[in-house]
C-alpha cells in the first residue's frame, strides 16, 4: 500500500485511503458478505414500514407517518457508508476523493444530526398523544406533522456547515491513511499535519450541544409520559402505551448511546478500533434494529407488515 505525501504544508491530499479493517483478504471476503446482507436486510425492514404506512389507511396517523419518514432516514443513513464499505473490502486502492471525503463526513453526520432531530419529535409526538390527547388531534395535523419532518432534515443539515467548513481547512500533509471505513470526524482530524484544537473543539461543540440538548428534551417527554401512563387504569390502553414507548426509548439509549460515547467523550479520538465499533453500532446496527423494535412491539404495525406479506 502506497502512502501519498504533500510537498506543502497547507495544501490538502487528492485523494485519501480508507484504512477500514486490518485483516486478511479472505477475512475481509467474509465481511464483505456479512455486512451486505446487514445491508439488505435493513433495507428490506425499513423499506416494509414505509410500504406498510403508505398502503394501510389505519396507519396515516402522524406517529406512523413520523415512522415512516424515520425508516426512509435509515435508509438514507446506511447508504451514507455501507456501500463505500462494502466496495473498499473488494478495492485493493481504498481510496476516495478529498472532495468525496469531505461530501461524505457532511451527509453522514447531517444525517445523524437529523436522527437526533426526529427522536426529540418522536418523543415530542407522544407527549402531546398520551399527556395532551384531547389536543392530540389539532396540534399535530398533518400540516404540523409535515412542518416538523421537513425541520428536522433542514436543520439537520444546517447544524454541520460549520463543522464540515472547518474540516475542509484542516491541513493534511503528512499521511494520507484514515484509520477508518469512512470520513469520520476524529480519524480525520488524527492526520492532521498540525494540531488544529479550535476545530476540534468547536466540532465537539456542536456535537455536544445537540446531543444534550436533544436527549434532555427526550427524557423529560417521556418522563411525563410515564408518569400519565402510570395513571392510567391497567387494561389494553395503558400496555399499548407502554409498548410505544418502551420501543422509542430502546432505540434513544441505542443511538444516543453510542453517539455520546464517539463524539463527546475525549478519550475515544486516541482509540481507532473503538472508533471503528460505536460508528458500526449506531450507524449499521441501529438502523438494522429499528424495524424490528417498533414492528414486533406495534400491533398495528405487525397487522399492516402482514397484509403486504400476503399481497406479495
Amino acid at each position: 500500500m502506497h502512502v501519498l505525501h504533500n510537498k506543502s504544508v497547507t495544501a490538502n491530499f487528492h485523494e485519501f485511503i480508507l484504512l477500514g479493517f486490518l485483516c486478511s483478504q479472505e477475512i475481509e471476503i467474509l465481511l464483505f458478505v456479512f455486512f451486505s446482507i446487514i445491508y439488505i436486510l435493513t433495507l428490506l425492514g425499513n423499506s416494509a414500514i414505509i410500504c406498510a404506512v403508505w398502503w394501510d389507511q389505519q396507519l396515516h396517523t402522524p406517529m406512523y407517518i413520523l415512522l415512516a419518514n424515520f425508516s426512509f432516514l435509515e435508509i438514507c443513513y446506511i447508504n451514507s457508508n455501507v456501500p463505500s464499505m462494502l466496495f473498499n473490502f473488494l478495492s485493493k486502492t481504498k481510496t476516495i476523493s478529498y472532495h468525496g471525503c469531505i461530501l461524505q463526513f457532511y451527509i453522514f453526520l447531517s444525517l445523524c444530526a437529523t436522527e437526533l432531530f426526529f427522536l426529540a419529535l418522536m418523543a415530542f409526538d407522544r407527549y402531546v398523544a398520551i399527556c395532551r390527547p384531547l389536543h392530540y388531534p389539532t396540534i399535530m395535523t398533518r400540516k404540523v406533522c409535515g412542518t416538523l419532518v421537513s425541520a428536522s432534515w433542514v436543520g439537520g443539515f444546517l447544524w454541520l456547515v460549520t463543522p464540515a467548513a472547518l474540516i475542509s481547512q484542516v491541513p493534511f500533509c503528512g499521511s494520507n491513511v484514515i484509520d477508518h471505513y469512512l470520513c469520520d470526524l476524529g480519524a480525520m482530524l488524527a492526520i492532521s499535519c498540525v494540531p488544529v484544537p479550535k476545530t476540534a473543539l468547536t466540532c465537539s461543540m456542536f456535537s455536544a450541544v445537540i446531543t444534550f440538548i436533544t436527549l434532555f428534551y427526550i427524557l423529560v417527554s417521556y418522563t411525563l409520559v410515564l408518569q400519565a401512563v402510570v395513571q392510567v387504569p391497567k387494561g389494553s390502553s395503558r400496555r399499548k402505551a407502554f409498548s410505544t414507548c418502551t420501543s422509542h426509548l430502546i432505540v434513544v439509549f441505542l443511538f444516543y448511546g453510542s453517539v455520546t460515547v464517539m463524539y463527546v467523550s475525549p478519550g475515544v479520538a486516541s482509540q481507532p478500533g473503538l472508533q471503528k465499533f460505536l460508528t458500526m453500532l449506531y450507524s449499521i446496527a441501529t438502523p438494522l434494529l429499528n424495524p424490528l423494535i417498533y414492528s414486533l412491539r406495534n400491533k398495528e404495525m405487525k397487522v399492516a407488515l402482514k397484509k403486504i406479506m400476503c399481497k406479495l
